[in-house]
């Protein structure tokens, strides 16, 4: 969902078209019990943030797409619309694309992409190449409810995704670098901000990467980071209303109260 980075060109494999559907097949866990969708659409033009191209351009492999395309035809392929998209697309791998889905009123759940399925989190590694939990895509923290709202991420979901991306690394040892790569430079970036960087332990429980050190600590439920408009409820009230939306008919967030 968020711009990959290019694939090293000396790095050989990769995923098939039925290898792909494998891990379709077993990457099928609901992110959680809550339409998360129903509390950001207020504030994205009544769309989901993760099902609008105007937010995040699905990135997939060529085999991806392959699978994808004789499955449904929910997909088609991403027309660039301004020059950043333009720059975006121009820059992927070869052995990527870029697509678009017919709306999130058509969503098929069985086939959404490795990016759908995911969102808004990535396999995170520790400096010395351990897959320790899921870190999220913070670019879309103003906006994604979930990245505000961790607690809520079903064991299940977690479960599942890790098993897939072990699939996939197994297989792909450029997607292996490359998320070792968005980790590092998650680290980057938040220690630049003088921020931990929370995460979801593969095997259960929340941490926090503390800034520069890197070092991961255990983090309570109820420090969980919240962003922007999903801080308090009168946060949200007023910025759907700023949205150009009914405040009073603004869902209400669960956790938050009125």
């Amino acid at each position: 969902m968020v711009r990959k980075t290019a694939k090293a060109a000396d790095l050989d494999g990769g995923m098939s078209a039925a290898d792909f559907g494998r891990v379709f097949d077993r990457f099928t866990a609901s992110v959680s019990r809550f339409d998360c969708g129903r509390f950001c659409s207020p504030l994205n033009n009544g769309e989901p943030v993760c099902c609008s191209t105007d937010n995040a351009i699905p990135i997939v492999e060529k085999t991806e797409f392959e699978l994808l395309r004789g499955r449904t035809d929910l997909w088609h392929l991403y027309k660039p619309t301004d020059a950043v998209s333009r720059q975006i697309v121009k820059e992927l791998h070869q052995s990527c694309t870029a697509i678009e889905c017919k709306g999130a009123r058509f969503c098929e759940r069985d086939n959404r992409t490795m990016a759908c399925r995911a969102f808004p989190f990535y396999p995170y590694f520790t400096r010395e190449g351990a897959l320790v939990g899921l870190a999220t895509y913070w670019g879309f923290e103003d906006r994604c409810w979930l990245i505000s709202n961790m607690r809520v991420v079903e064991r299940d979901f977690v479960r599942e995704f890790i098993a897939a991306y072990e699939y996939i690394f197994a297989r792909d040892p450029a997607e292996l670098k490359a998320m070792k790569s968005q980790s590092a430079y998650h680290r980057r970036t938040f220690s630049r901000r003088n921020e931990a960087i929370a995460l979801i332990g593969r095997d259960g429980g929340f941490f926090k990467v503390l800034p520069r050190s890197g070092r991961i600590v255990p983090l309570a439920k109820d420090k969980l980071p919240r962003y922007g408009a999903y801080k308090t409820a009168a946060a949200y009230r007023r910025a759907v209303k700023e949205a150009g939306g009914d405040a009073t008919k603004a869902p209400r967030l669960p956790g938050l109260g009125g």
